[in-house]
């Protein structure tokens, strides 16, 4: 398949603090590619330079075969921009905002009103179109930003966090609808989000990213493949007594314990014969356990592999 998006040792650079440094990627035609980061990991900034808001400091990038600095105006025509922060008019109804962005995107009124109309349905907006936008829910809001990102068809679609803020049943409901539009409007995706269930649903592949660098890149399925065995965790009843458990659990060969506050986890073969031997050990050495799980491994596992602390307390820093 053709690469519509090269990204190539990408980086920005903020003052003393490195955004981005030294990313590179492909995204190939009709795929859904997500970056996947906590807060501050760079995925905005990447974002942002590959539809031309922000200049590279360094590297090269092309989107749908445009250079990214020396044809933005070409880019910027061949995509659609859906950032974090609102673009509606609360005071417009959801029919206007969308006639709105086709005008500003120069589209024919003959071509613009079936185009929303079209795009109204597929958003499942129909029955509000003619309600002004402040009266929408979170979730329909979102659906119509998407939908006045896509009103000119473009080839590829940047979503940056395109479900922040929603409440769990509205993001499920979003995920459905970015299933269909994307298989009816045959779009190539760029998504960002922290989201670790967003990218595990939504995405073809991953690339993890932290601290402006790649983490780790691959499917879903690949890069949770990629951890042999088991995860086990185990929570003690107390923070500072984990850090002993950690040398404790040395002596059973488990070297590569990681902790994070009270919980322990660890990759292992045959977790559940494993668990009992872990407890017992802890138990020997006095210390509590407040629960343990055995789970095939997971997106947070995999980064915590590769990044050396949790996703969880990676987004809460």
């Amino acid at each position: 398949m053709t690469d519509v998006i090269t990204a190539r040792n990408l980086s920005k650079r903020y003052g003393s603090v490195d955004a981005v440094s030294d990313v590179s990627f492909a995204v190939a035609e009709g795929e859904a590619f997500c970056l996947l980061g906590p807060n501050g990991a760079g995925k905005s900034t990447t974002i942002r330079m590959l539809a031309t808001l922000t200049r590279p400091d360094g590297g090269s990038a092309s989107v749908a075969g445009f250079d990214v600095r020396r044809q933005q105006r070409s880019v910027r025509a061949s995509i659609g921009y859906v950032a974090q922060s609102a673009g509606t008019d609360d005071y417009l109804t959801g029919r206007e905002n969308l006639l709105v962005q086709a005008a500003a995107q120069r589209l024919s009124r003959s071509k613009a009103r079936p185009r929303v109309a079209e795009l109204l349905d597929l958003v499942g907006l129909a029955d509000a179109a003619d309600r002004i936008v402040r009266t929408y829910s979170g979730g329909m809001r979102r659906r119509l930003e998407i939908a006045m990102g896509i009103v000119h068809e473009p080839r590829v679609l940047f979503l940056d966090e395109p479900t922040t803020g929603l409440d769990p049943e509205a993001r499920a409901t979003m995920w459905d609808e970015f299933r269909r539009m994307r298989i009816e409007q045959n779009l190539t995706v760029l998504l960002t989000t922290h989201y670790l269930e967003e990218a595990d649903q939504l995405a073809d592949r991953i690339l993890i990213v932290g601290r402006g660098r790649v983490v780790a890149s691959g499917t879903p399925e690949s890069l949770k493949a990629g951890l042999a065995g088991d995860s086990v965790s185990v929570e003690l009843t107390n923070g500072p007594s984990a850090e002993a458990a950690v040398g404790v659990l040395a002596r059973i060969g488990l070297a590569a314990v990681t902790r994070d506050g009270a919980v322990l986890r660890a990759q292992v073969e045959r977790g559940s014969r494993a668990l009992p031997a872990i407890l017992s050990v802890l138990e020997a050495a006095g210390l509590r356990v407040e629960s343990a799980a055995v789970a095939r491994p997971t997106l947070d596992d995999v980064y915590l592999h590769h990044a050396g602390r949790s996703f969880g307390e990676a987004v809460s820093r």
